[in-house]
């Protein structure tokens, strides 16, 4: 994002009564909702990647599947 695209970016002040950006609390901006920035929808992605975050269910693992020190 340039400067000038910086600079005229939207805030949402909405955001602001969910928590604004969930990674550091600052006003959303229209371009990265529900982010502030590139930088935190990057760090919400890299978390996500890195397995940080995840989904919890109550299905266990595939029948076809051992463990690592079986094989």
């Amino acid at each position: 994002m340039s400067k000038k695209s910086r600079a005229t970016a939207k805030v949402i002040p909405l955001a602001m009564v969910n928590g604004g950006c969930p990674i550091c609390n600052r006003p959303t901006v229209a371009d990265y909702r529900p982010f502030c920035s590139k930088r935190c929808a990057d760090r919400d992605l890299g978390h996500w990647l890195s397995e940080t975050y995840r989904v919890e269910t109550d299905e266990g693992p595939e029948l076809d599947e051992t463990p690592d020190d079986e094989r």
